[in-house]
């Protein structure tokens, strides 16, 4: 399993608030970050893998959305967490 909780609690730790805050955007962004580039290499491998791509389509697209939304309430927290995970815009 590539997602453990332990994974799960110092993704939550290093970009939120704590390792219990689960609920901001950058913890949020972090995780889906994380997941889709996991995604991203099995499907180099098994590129047949529809439901997968599916899946990593909706995951950029959940990103997007909260990083959209921390752009319109806080662009310091924006280009904070972008530069941070090596987003490119």
């Amino acid at each position: 399993m590539y997602l453990n909780p332990a994974k799960k609690k110092e993704i939550f730790e290093q970009y939120g608030a704590s390792n219990t805050d689960t609920g901001s955007a950058e913890s949020q962004i972090a995780l889906f970050s994380y997941r889709i580039a996991h995604l991203t290499e099995h499907l180099k491998e098994n590129h047949k893998d529809f439901v997968t791509q599916r899946s990593l389509t909706k995951l950029v697209g959940k990103r997007r959305a909260l990083l959209n939304y921390l752009y319109r309430i806080d662009v310091n927290r924006y280009r904070a967490i972008v530069k941070a995970l090596g987003l490119r815009r």
